[in-house]
C-alpha cells in the first residue's frame, strides 16, 4: 500500500499542471487518517484494464525526465529514463528523490512490449542498496527511489516480459 501511495502522489505530482498542484493544500486532498494514505475514487486515474497499468496524458511519464540508457537485451529494447522529484517529494514529507522508470519495445518491429514483471535494484556510492519491484504504468514500469548523494550509482533491473524469459540490463547513473 506504501508503494501505490508513494507512486500515485509522484505521479500527480509530475504530471498535474503546477499552478493547481502548487495551489493544493494538505487539507484539500482526500486522506486515510488511519494509513495516512491518499483515498482515491475508482476511476480516477485512467487505467488500461487490459494489463492493469496507468495511462497518462500529454506524451506520458516516458517522455519525461532524463534518458538514463537504452540497452537491446535479447531482440528487447529497454530504455530507463529518472526523473529528479526530491522538490515535489520533500514538500509532501517524502524522502524519495528520484523515479525511475523502464520502458520495453522489440528492437526489431519498434513495438511497445507490455505486460510482465520488473525489478530494479539500486547499488548507492556507499555500497547500500535499495531494491523495489517496478509497477507497471502506462507503456512501462517504474519506481519512486531515494539517490541522495552526488555520486555514480549502479542501476541493475531484472525483468520477465510475456516472453516468459527473464532479462536483465545494468547502467551507472550519476548524481550531480
Amino acid at each position: 500500500m506504501k508503494k501505490t501511495t508513494v507512486l500515485l502522489a509522484t505521479l500527480f505530482a509530475l504530471t498535474s499542471p503546477m499552478t493547481s498542484f502548487a495551489a493544493t493544500d494538505h487539507g484539500s486532498m482526500p486522506m486515510d487518517h488511519g494509513t495516512g494514505s491518499m483515498k482515491m475514487k475508482h476511476g480516477s486515474m485512467p487505467m488500461d484494464h487490459k494489463d492493469g497499468s496507468m495511462k497518462m496524458e500529454h506524451g506520458g511519464m516516458m517522455s519525461m525526465g532524463e534518458l538514463a540508457h537504452e540497452e537491446v537485451v535479447d531482440g528487447v529494447k529497454a530504455t530507463f529514463r529518472v526523473i529528479d522529484i526530491q522538490q515535489k517529494m520533500k514538500e509532501m514529507g517524502m524522502k524519495e528523490t528520484h523515479h525511475i522508470m523502464v520502458m520495453f519495445t522489440d528492437a526489431k518491429t519498434k513495438k511497445m512490449l507490455s505486460g510482465g514483471e520488473a525489478k530494479i535494484k539500486v547499488l548507492a556510492p556507499d555500497k547500500s542498496e535499495q531494491t523495489k519491484d517496478l509497477m507497471g504504468m502506462e507503456s512501462g514500469f517504474g519506481s519512486d527511489f531515494t539517490l541522495p548523494a552526488k555520486g555514480k550509482y549502479g542501476v541493475m533491473c531484472k525483468f520477465q516480459l510475456k516472453d516468459g524469459k527473464v532479462h536483465n540490463a545494468k547502467f551507472w547513473y550519476t548524481v550531480k
